[in-house]
C-alpha cells in the first residue's frame, strides 16, 4: 500500500491554469517519470536530449515536429495522436494551429531545451 492518495487529473482544468507558452508544468509523477503539460504557440528551438526519450501527445490543435533522424523532415501530429522522439534525435516542436495543447511523458531529468541553455530553458518546473 501507498501513503500517497490516488487522484485523477482533469486535463481541461489543468490546461485552463496555463496562460503562457513553452513553459511546461508537471501534473503527475511516477517512478522517476513526469507528466507535463504545455501550450505551444509558434516554433520552439532545435535541440536534442542525450539520455531521454520523449512522448508528445496532442490534446488540442495540431503539432508540427521537425526531425533530423538523420534527414530533415516534418511530422504533423493531430489531436489524439502521439509521437515518440528517441534520445539523441534533433527535434523542433511547433504549433501547426494557432495554439496547440501538448502532454509530454518523459523522465523527470528531461530539460525542456535539451542540449541548449537559453531564455526558454526551465530548470525548475511548476507543479499544478
Amino acid at each position: 500500500m501507498t501513503d500517497t492518495p490516488l487522484k485523477k487529473v482533469n486535463l481541461q482544468e489543468k490546461f485552463s491554469q496555463i496562460s503562457d507558452h513553452w513553459n511546461p508544468r508537471v501534473v503527475g509523477e511516477w517512478s522517476g517519470q513526469q507528466v507535463k503539460l504545455a501550450k505551444f504557440k509558434g516554433q520552439f528551438d532545435w535541440h536534442f536530449h542525450e539520455n531521454e526519450d520523449e512522448v508528445f501527445l496532442v490534446v488540442r490543435g495540431v503539432m508540427r515536429m521537425g526531425l533530423r533522424d538523420p534527414d530533415e523532415r516534418e511530422v504533423l501530429v493531430e489531436e489524439g495522436e502521439f509521437l515518440i522522439v528517441p534520445k539523441g534525435v534533433h527535434h523542433c516542436p511547433a504549433a501547426h494551429t494557432e495554439e496547440t495543447w501538448v502532454m509530454m511523458l518523459e523522465p523527470a531529468t528531461t530539460l525542456n531545451t535539451g542540449n541548449l541553455q537559453n531564455e526558454r530553458t526551465r530548470n525548475t518546473l511548476e507543479h499544478l
